[in-house]
């Protein structure tokens, strides 16, 4: 069985979400970001660059949540095998999603790890910018390859959680994303919401009862989402 090692309303949503909607066995353990766990010797052993998720496999743990999604869809046939026709779209999309759009929408969310104060507001406008045209990119590769950017599947999930974020964060910020405006998008986070595993994981992580279309700020019953 896997370990999932979770913080609510962290990246480890997505590998969450895939897991229980694909019926494979789990268990969580709690990364505490109040008393920062991440960084304790014990976690870092895992993970050593103290990010979540990290998943514990029989072959070791995984950390990185492209690469953990990558390795579930190869180990329980979660997206195409190697020599699939649609194997090159699926791992171009995965990428961009883990490398560039995941990767800019972080700098919206910790821009003091990126910029110094004073910069901070121009720096916001110019990501938000960036991450219209990557939701622009995925609407489009969602509305054209439906299958692979389906709900409950990597592609999809992965996709869904990062309009939830985008329409939350910063708390402090300009509203600068309107899921409305992305139709492939939207109704891939109807079909998210819509799953059974979605009620259950959003309860355990206190994501309130419209978790990706009507997004509230998480109130989770354990842990710490910042």
């Amino acid at each position: 069985m896997y370990t999932l090692h979770y913080a609510p309303d962290n990246a480890s949503l997505i590998v969450r979400l895939v897991l229980d909607g694909a019926g494979i066995p789990y268990r969580t353990a709690l990364v505490d970001r109040a008393i920062r766990q991440q960084d304790s010797i014990a976690y870092r052993a895992l993970n050593p660059t103290g990010l979540i998720p990290t998943l514990e496999t029989p072959q070791g743990p995984i950390a990185e949540t492209g690469a953990i999604l990558l390795w579930l869809a190869d180990a329980h046939r979660l997206g195409p095998a190697p020599g699939d026709p649609d194997r090159p779209v699926f791992l171009q999309w995965l990428f961009f999603l883990s490398n560039t759009a995941h990767a800019d929408l972080r700098q919206i969310f910790y821009p003091h790890q990126y910029v110094p104060a004073d910069a901070r507001a121009a720096h916001a406008e110019i990501m938000a910018s960036r991450m219209l045209r990557h939701f622009g990119l995925l609407d489009t590769a969602a509305a054209r390859h439906p299958r692979l950017f389906a709900a409950g599947k990597p592609l999809g999930v992965y996709t869904a959680i990062l309009t939830r974020w985008s329409a939350l964060y910063p708390m402090d910020g300009p509203r600068w994303f309107r899921l409305s405006e992305f139709p492939a998008l939207a109704d891939l986070a109807q079909a998210q919401e819509a799953r059974v595993e979605t009620p259950v994981v959003a309860r355990a992580e206190g994501l309130g009862p419209y978790p990706f279309t009507r997004p509230e700020h998480p109130n989770p019953p354990e842990g710490s989402v910042l």
